[in-house]
């Protein structure tokens, strides 16, 4: 979890790097930056008219390019940056969808329940013809949809009762608007009663009924009331400037912010006297001010604070967040971690996305089960100072330099989300090659593993814990006879096809005895070396015993795959290790004789681990098997984890214990006579 979690920083911090190099990439084409002001009066008139689109002004009666001009230098200054997003606004020409209301029902979820929103209804009356056709609608929708107002259609043929008790017989527009200033307040319908249906008109109708629950000041007197007033709202944000109503985009973010933050429309344009102003701090019209219980800040100075919905919504929920807009944060990152399991896990595609979906559900699952406390604990009274301060916290470091950085490449790279996606995908291929570079030296077996293998495996592993849940879950005594055991017998009857091919688990490895092969002397590996090579011959008689013992007949190989409990397998003669029972007779020194008083009891003497055809050295891990034969821990346990729970010597049952030889001579001298 650490390793992804740094890898999602690292990651962070190559988008901000990379925001930054587009910056000076901008500045080395252009000569200017986002935050440098533009002058109006250098724009087009098409440039000015998409800027107060953007804006949400009206501008139906200007015709002159200079009544256009003050009207944008009336509205806030203009920066580069927005003037970019706008000129890009206009140009994509995506379709925005509109909803059809099915009855009664479906409108009063979407609309007279939502509380948080604006709604705008055309409603089609019984035998006649929309109000607005489709062209106009279409552009009012589009109008509309950039500052989060949502537009639906109700034809009165699905549902002519809820018609008739509305008083809906004609054709018409509906608005919906929340009626209070509390947070999920009632809302109330307005009904369009204008004659004009042009889009403009329309549009300024919508603006003043949204604009109606700003409260709006015209005297310098009531300002200085409502700036010394106690804080209702713990956050207020002041527009002054000369306009007639405020903008709509503010309008638009009063009802989504509703209780949460208070705007109010300084309207200065009749003012002669602005020493009021100039006390408060303010020398300068039209200007965005926010209050808050630490000071005032003036938006529009740093990166990314355009005269926008879109920008200062992100503002504002950076400076008020909501539990939810913490809890969707906090899930977006949690899976942007948990995707970098794709590029972290090696081996088998399927096996990348095995992991990805297991650690999605793990992650998403811890993450709603922590908020469920944190939810509860937010319902009591007396944590209302910890989240005071919390808030207080939230808009120290968001009134920064560095935040405003952060919300401007927010707002970058959501705006461009193919770049976002590419840039994540390049920095997981990059971690993948990394970390396929680290593994190859430790387990090359995972990291070139193919995805049949894998599935096998998986496979393997799944049905043995499915057709085999005793003995996967629970630890049978490494001294019990599972071939004897009667549960175990019944319960691979339950499964015909599987009790001919059992699937055992490898639980008992952990119990087999372990140990290190020393020798008397405590010779070097390099001196131990040296002797071997003198023991080749002997070597090579131990080595040719397998090649041998293929030219056994049928009857023999079916003894060999069957054994009988109590039967030898092998002798002292030929068994490959036994070479370690003439040890002391070979051309080796004395001082190289192993120390056999550390073997476990019961375990044959050798010093060649059969599975890799190598001498044991001095020191090396040992491991054996209930038949006695011995073998290097590493290469016994590959074996047995492949699925071959058989000893490589004799074939007996690796998960039985063999019950004590007794030599045949033994018996006949103790035999009456």
């Amino acid at each position: 979890m650490w390793l992804k979690l740094f890898f999602l920083l690292l990651y962070f911090l190559v988008l901000f790097i990379l925001a930054r190099f587009f910056e000076a990439i901008v500045w080395y084409e252009t000569g200017f930056f986002a935050t440098q002001l533009v002058d109006p009066v250098a724009l087009s008139f098409k440039k000015l008219k998409t800027i107060l689109e953007c804006r949400g002004l009206g501008y139906s009666g200007l015709l002159e390019k200079k009544d256009v001009r003050e009207l944008v230098e009336k509205s806030g200054d203009l920066m580069e940056g927005e003037l970019y997003s706008a000129l890009k606004e206009e140009e994509a020409s995506e379709s925005v969808s509109s909803t059809n209301f099915s009855g009664e029902m479906h409108f009063y979820e979407l609309v007279e329940d939502t509380k948080d929103g604006i709604w705008l209804v055309q409603v089609i009356a019984n035998d006649r013809s929309p109000l607005m056709g489709k062209v106009h609608w279409e552009k009012m929708v589009k109008k509309v949809s950039r500052f989060g107002i949502r537009t639906g259609t109700f034809n009165c043929s699905s549902d002519p009762r809820y018609c008739s008790r509305r008083g809906w017989v004609r054709s018409t527009l509906i608005m919906s608007v929340p009626q209070t200033s509390t947070s999920k307040g009632k809302v109330m319908l307005k009904e369009y009663g204008g004659r004009k249906i042009e889009t403009e008109h329309i549009f300024k109708w919508i603006t003043a009924h949204a604009a109606s629950r700003i409260k709006t000041i015209f005297k310098s007197e009531h300002l200085k009331e409502e700036w010394n007033k106690s804080y209702q709202y713990r956050v207020k944000i002041y527009l002054f400037a000369n306009l007639d109503q405020p903008p709509a985009f503010f309008s638009a973010l009063s009802v989504k912010f509703t209780g949460r933050v208070e705007f109010i429309f300084v309207n200065v344009e009749n003012w002669d006297n602005k020493s009021q102003i100039a006390e408060l701090g303010i020398y300068k019209t039209p200007s965005y001010i926010l209050r808050t219980p630490e000071g005032t800040y003036k938006y529009g100075n740093n990166t990314g604070e355009f005269i926008s919905l879109r920008a200062m919504d992100s503002f504002l929920r950076s400076l008020q967040p909501e539990v939810n807009d913490l809890f969707v944060l906090s899930l977006v990152l949690v899976n942007l971690m948990a995707w970098m399991d794709l590029f972290i896990t090696q081996g088998a595609t399927i096996k990348r996305f095995v992991v990805l979906i297991s650690t999605l559900g793990t992650y998403n699952s811890l993450l709603i089960i922590s908020w469920l406390p944190v939810l509860g604990f937010l319902q009591l009274p007396y944590l209302d100072s910890f989240y005071e301060y919390s808030l207080k916290l939230f808009r120290y470091s968001n009134t920064t330099t560095l935040a405003s950085w952060v919300r401007a490449d927010w707002m970058f790279y959501s705006s461009h989300p193919a770049l976002f996606l590419s840039t994540y995908l390049g920095h997981g291929l990059l971690i993948d090659y990394f970390e396929k570079k680290r593994r190859h030296n430790s387990n090359s077996d995972e990291v070139n593993a193919n995805n049949l293998e894998w599935l096998s495996s998986l496979w393997d592993w799944y049905t043995s814990y499915l057709f085999h849940p005793i003995t996967s879950f629970h630890h049978f005594p490494f001294e019990s006879d599972w071939d004897e055991d009667p549960d175990l017998f019944l319960e691979r009857l339950a499964f015909p096809d599987l009790w001919l091919h059992p699937l055992i688990p490898t639980d008992y490895i952990k119990n087999l005895p372990m140990w290190r092969f020393r020798c008397l002397g405590g010779q070097s590996e390099e001196e131990m070396m040296e002797i071997s090579q003198s023991e080749s011959d002997s070597d090579s008689e131990c080595r040719d015993v397998p090649s041998r013992s293929r030219e056994v007949s049928e009857d023999e190989q079916s003894i060999l795959q069957h054994p009988c409990e109590g039967e030898p397998l092998c002798n002292s003669e030929t068994c490959s290790c036994a070479k370690a029972r003439s040890y002391g007779s070979s051309n080796a020194t004395e001082d190289m004789e192993p120390d056999w008083s550390v073997w476990p009891v019961g375990m044959l003497h050798c010093t060649e681990c059969v599975v890799c055809l190598e001498n044991f050295k001095n020191g090396c891990l040992l491991m054996g098997l209930p038949c006695g034969h011995v073998f290097h821990q590493n290469c016994i346990v590959m074996w047995l984890v492949g699925g071959r729970h058989c000893c490589p010597v004799c074939r007996w049952a690796s998960y039985k214990k063999k019950k004590p030889y007794t030599h045949p001579q033994l018996l006949s001298n103790h035999s009456p006579s």
